[in-house]
C-alpha cells in the first residue's frame, strides 16, 4: 500500500505566493468495478440518456466507473490505519461470483447531482455481500463509517441542470467476480487500488 501523506490543516500555503490553497482530501470505500466491456456499455448508454433528454451534465471518464458498497469516509491525508483495518476486515468475506443488471436510469438530489445507472432488482447476493461486508467492518471498529442503507448505483455524470427522468435502458448485465478497496484524492485523477478481493468460481 503506498503512503500518500498531506497536510491535516484546512489550508496548504502556496509557495508561489498566490495566498492559501485547499488541502487535499483523502477518499477511501470499497466498490465493485466493471471490466472494459461492461465499462463500454455504461458509457454508451450514459450518452443515450443524456442525449435523449439534454442533459447539461459534466460526464464521467469510464476509468471512473464504479458501484459503491462501503464509504470510509473523506480525511486531510490517506488514513493507512483505517485502510489496514478494512483489508483484514474484507479478508473475512467469503462470496461467490454474480450478475447485476443495471437497466434503468435517474438522479439523485445533491450539491451537483450525480446521474446514476440503478438495477430494478438488487440481486441478493450483492446484498449479502454489502451485509456481510458491513458486519466485517464493525467488528474491526469502522462502524462509524458506515451507512445503514444501501442503493446499488454507477455515476455516470454530475447534472448542471435537470437531473434526469427516470427512464428504463437496455440492460447491461455485469459479471460481478471481486470487490476492491480504493483511495482517490477529491478532485485527482484515477483512482488507487489498495487492495482487491476475487471470488472463488463455482
Amino acid at each position: 500500500m503506498n503512503s500518500r501523506r498531506s497536510s491535516p490543516h484546512v489550508v496548504q500555503p502556496d509557495l508561489l505566493g498566490g495566498g492559501a490553497v485547499p488541502a487535499q482530501i483523502h477518499r477511501l470505500f470499497f466498490a465493485l468495478m466493471p471490466e472494459a466491456s461492461v465499462r463500454a456499455r455504461i458509457e454508451s448508454a450514459a450518452a443515450g440518456v443524456a442525449a435523449s433528454q439534454h442533459l447539461r451534465a459534466r460526464m464521467i471518464r469510464p476509468a471512473r466507473y464504479h458501484a459503491t458498497l462501503h464509504f470510509l469516509g473523506d480525511h486531510p491525508m490517506l488514513r493507512e490505519d483505517i485502510a489496514r483495518a478494512a483489508i483484514d476486515a474484507a479478508g473475512k468475506v467469503q462470496a461467490a461470483p454474480f450478475d447485476l443488471v443495471l437497466d434503468s436510469a435517474s438522479g439523485f438530489h445533491g450539491r451537483e447531482p450525480p446521474c446514476v445507472l440503478r438495477c430494478t432488482q438488487i440481486p441478493p447476493a450483492l446484498q449479502a455481500l454489502w451485509e456481510d461486508l458491513r458486519d466485517a467492518m464493525f467488528r474491526a471498529g469502522l462502524g462509524a463509517h458506515l451507512s445503514r442503507s444501501f442503493t446499488p448505483h454507477v455515476t455516470f455524470a454530475y447534472s448542471r441542470g435537470a437531473l434526469p427522468q427516470p427512464t428504463p435502458v437496455e440492460p447491461i448485465t455485469w459479471r460481478v467476480d471481486g470487490f476492491s478497496l480504493l483511495h482517490s484524492v477529491v478532485g485527482g485523477g484515477d483512482y488507487e487500488v489498495l487492495d482487491a478481493w476475487r471470488f472463488p468460481s463455482t
